[in-house]
């Protein structure tokens, strides 16, 4: 079929400077962040209000051209990647990117999908208020993708993952059609809350072109320390302990190992905690909307008393935001140094939080059994049992030999997951990286409730086809 037509038709739709076929324009829109996937589609198309994402989707409906929603393309698992039959149409976000509201006394702003998160959470901050969604991307992921993907980062422990952060959204339907639901209510309780299919869907049921999302007040005071521990089992000892003393003041909880500190401090300017080295390490911040100096003082004698009770080793505390900055650098560049040091194997899941460190130990001696010499990169939001259990390869060993065993690697901890009652995706989706891989994990019911609803929504199977289904 001659794509010219569509082509045209697409190009009166949001203008010829907006649809790019050129394979130099493509690429860069077509290749996932982490380089695993790369497609070939038939062009980009870059509509700037709502009114051009929906002539856009009736057109594809009308000709069956399969549609992939796309935000800022940092997603993890080619959840926003073409396939490679140059027939499908990536329909990027990026354009749609103002904020349309902000109300502060209902605490809410209104922002269009395109919205670069840190810009979100700026628009915000000028409003005195908070947008408390924060990952390490925020710099160039949009707001779209974060909803697609119920994306979570370091303060779910607080404020919840994405989805919590949502009042309403407006969506283009695969036909064309737009459904209106920019509602700024905490209670509506007319029928079924229809926003939270869409919110992980990951555009396979639609594509999200604007949200109302919460605010909350802007904290006025911070802590942050690091803690250092002998085990994970630790970490929720110390987690049980900072709860019942700091309650809902407690922002973020972050464990990172001493292979993770070690990765940091080879490849980043980074100076070290303590003299000493530990086997455990744990980030954690306290925030409050009061200024003074009392959050400080919790906060030493919280883990002053967790050193005496034997369950923290040592702790230091911040005195300055610049030292903040440097205790925070110690686990935001965990990622970062992990690519520098090479590929690696990566796991996002979730486990319930009290059965952590009994997954971690068990998992490890799993994978030191069936990998000799591997070493675990483990980090990540243990305050909502959201861990990035990462595999690299034994040091000085086969790298491509051992990559070559991923899915043996994966099998043994995705299944160790499932034993343990966790998910196999906690907040990068499924994408087309695991989107085989769940079947062994969800009832076949809980999988024919997913396609009926796909099915429904998107009868001509247009949206994102082969993502998460």
């Amino acid at each position: 079929m001659d794509p010219a037509p569509l082509l045209a038709r697409l190009s009166a739709i949001v203008g010829p400077a907006h649809v790019l076929t050129a394979h130099d324009e493509t690429q860069p829109y077509a290749t996932d962040w982490r380089k695993r996937y790369s497609g070939k589609p038939l062009a980009v198309v870059r509509p700037a209000a709502t009114a051009e994402v929906a002539a856009v989707m009736q057109l594809c409906a009308g000709t069956r051209t399969a549609v992939v929603p796309q935000g800022g393309n940092t997603g993890l698992c080619g959840g926003a990647t073409p396939d490679a039959s140059g027939k499908q149409v990536i329909v990027s976000l990026s354009r749609m990117h103002r904020v349309r509201a902000l109300d502060p006394v209902n605490n809410t702003i209104t922002a269009e999908a395109g919205c670069v998160l840190a810009n979100l959470q700026r628009a915000a901050d000028e409003a005195d208020r908070l947008f408390p969604l924060s990952l390490a991307a925020e710099g160039s992921c949009e707001i779209g993708g974060n909803l697609s993907t119920n994306a979570g980062g370091v303060q779910v422990l607080r404020y919840g993952n994405t989805r919590d952060l949502v009042l309403g959204l407006e969506v283009v339907l695969p036909s064309g059609e737009v459904w209106e639901g920019l509602r700024g209510l905490r209670k509506d309780n007319t029928g079924y809350d229809l926003k939270q299919l869409f919110i992980g869907a990951e555009g396979t049921l639609g594509i999200i072109t604007a949200a109302v999302l919460k605010l909350f007040p802007k904290p006025r005071a911070q802590a942050t320390a690091v803690a250092a521990l002998r085990t994970p089992r630790d970490a929720l000892r110390l987690l049980e302990h900072v709860q019942a003393h700091c309650g809902d003041r407690l922002t973020a909880f972050e464990l990172f190992s001493a292979i993770c500190l070690a990765l940091v401090r080879k490849h980043f300017n980074v100076p070290a905690p303590f003299e000493a080295a530990y086997p455990q390490y744990v980030l954690l911040e306290l925030s409050d909307t009061h200024a003074g100096d009392g959050l400080a003082a919790l906060m030493e004698s919280t883990l002053g008393e967790a050193i005496e009770a034997g369950v923290a080793l040592d702790a230091v505390i911040s005195t300055s935001g610049a030292q903040a900055k440097q205790l925070w650098a110690l686990r935001e560049n965990v990622s970062e140094a992990q690519a520098a040091e090479g590929p690696n194997i990566k796991h996002d899941i979730s486990i319930p939080i009290s059965r952590i460190g009994e997954f971690i130990e068990a998992t490890d001696a799993r994978l030191g059994a069936a990998f000799p010499g591997v070493r675990m990169v483990t980090f990540g939001h243990v305050g909502d049992g959201n861990l990035h259990y990462n595999v690299a390869h034994p040091e000085g060993g086969d790298e491509a030999a051992f990559l070559a065993r991923m899915a043996e690697v994966n099998r043994v901890v995705h299944d160790s997951v499932a034993a343990f009652g966790g998910s196999i995706s906690a907040e990068h989706g499924l994408g087309q990286y695991k989107r085989d891989e769940i079947l062994r994990y969800k009832s076949p019911v809980e999988m024919e409730l997913m396609r009926r609803i796909k099915r429904t929504l998107d009868p001509l199977g247009i949206m994102n086809p082969g993502k998460v289904l």
